[in-house]
């Protein structure tokens, strides 16, 4: 397999050396703890009830453990129009992509609090502020780029939301059992260190040799401080319909952790639900790990790219999102990591540029070719992919 990723040109600053600071400057945290508060807020919403879908009770996971900080709920009215259109919350605070609470009831009106079940167990209660009826075409373009049907996201808008959206404050009141154990920003920071840097790494398959070289040599990025770390930090949400379930992707991830018991790797697990857009989600994914303590992010190629379901045609070209994120990261208070352009040759993994000027031919094993392997029970090297992961993947097909 070959991975590109172009060098992206920034400053060589050596190390922010703290947590950084929250998006907004203060971590939310709307769990209720009380068990007698908890039932009042479930008494005061007079029977009104909304199940949530998996991708909705991400999103309110992520809402009242801090992630989304600075947001306590789901965007009102103006706070969506404005992050739609100029990609900021009304207060001018900078926002990848809209959280919303879409709804097909009509029944449901501003000023009502509405009990958020998820699986049937209470999650949270919101009281709701605004309701409004959404241009999801405009949404689409702003966001995805496009309003075909064959994109992931645009898809998702149209036929899987509702004809409503709904803002509001929202309180905790449990925390669903997921296929990954995901720990809140809160509980991430604690184990952080809190004097280096920390370098995310986002992922929504198995971590292959590629992508294990790639996040370990962003240690050494110029702008990284030392004894950096990285925290791999999957998203464990729905993503597209072909990838990988959540709970083997976790098998993966357990037995590569205690596989290659890096002191200067550490995991931790996302309930966020990929929308595939490109370069406004690596915004939003640089605004959540942020919130988790992260000071640094490393945006791989076409990262949160899509294709067209019909054509097959790229939606973003291969480094949009990368020059996207270096352009609004020093805003948002984020550094994006210089990717190395490594590929795998007899001397090991070494970049691109190297492997041309020493006249070295880059191996090479396709995304398809691994998958026809795999289901074969055919060898795969261990260059591509490590051994335990393999096994995993191969024991997940039986």
């Amino acid at each position: 397999m070959q991975t590109v990723v172009r060098i992206l040109r920034v400053p060589a600053v050596r190390g922010a050396r703290f947590l950084n600071t929250p998006h907004g400057g203060t971590l939310v945290n709307q769990m209720v703890t009380d068990e007698a508060e908890k039932l009042d807020l479930i008494k005061q919403c007079d029977g009104r009830v909304v199940e949530l879908n998996e991708r909705q009770s991400c999103d309110t996971e992520l809402i009242v453990n801090g992630a989304f900080s600075p947001l306590d709920g789901f965007m009102n009215e103006g706070d969506y129009h404005s992050v739609v259109e100029k990609m900021k919350l009304e207060n001018g605070l900078m926002f990848g992509l809209p959280v919303v609470l879409d709804t097909n009831r009509k029944d449901l009106l501003s000023g009502h609090k509405v009990c958020l079940t998820y699986n049937g167990h209470p999650m949270a209660v919101m009281e709701i502020e605004s309701k409004w009826k959404p241009d999801k075409v405009k949404e689409c373009k702003s966001l995805y780029g496009t309003s075909e049907l064959e994109h992931p996201g645009t898809l998702m808008v149209a036929c899987e939301r509702g004809p409503y959206y709904m803002g509001g404050t929202v309180k905790g009141l449990s925390i669903p059992t997921r296929d990954f154990p995901c720990a809140s920003p809160a509980e991430v920071r604690k184990f952080l260190p809190k004097d280096k840097d920390v370098v995310a790494f986002q992922c929504r398959n198995p971590v292959h040799r590629a992508h294990y070289e790639l996040f370990t040599r962003a240690l050494d990025a110029p702008n990284v401080g030392a004894g950096g770390v990285v925290l791999v930090h999957p998203t464990c949400g729905p993503t597209q319909a072909d990838d990988i379930p959540g709970s083997v992707r976790y098998e993966t991830y357990k037995v590569l952790k205690a596989e290659t018991a890096n002191p200067r790797v550490m995991w931790a697990y996302l309930p966020y639900s990929m929308h595939m857009a490109g370069p406004r989600e690596a915004i939003q994914h640089m605004l959540l790990r942020k919130n988790y303590g992260c000071t640094h992010f490393i945006i791989g190629r076409d990262m949160a790219g899509s294709k067209s379901s019909i054509t097959g045609e790229d939606y973003y070209g291969a480094y949009d999102a990368q020059e996207f994120a270096a352009k609004h990261g020093p805003e948002l208070g984020m550094q994006t990591v210089p990717s190395l352009n490594l590929v795998y040759t007899d001397e090991g993994y070494i970049t691109a540029e190297d492997a041309k000027a020493k006249g070295l031919k880059p191996l090479k094993l396709s995304g398809t070719e691994f998958r026809r392997r795999l289901r074969a029970g055919e060898e795969i090297p261990e260059w591509f992919a490590f051994k335990s992961v393999v096994e995993v993947l191969r024991a997940a097909q039986n």
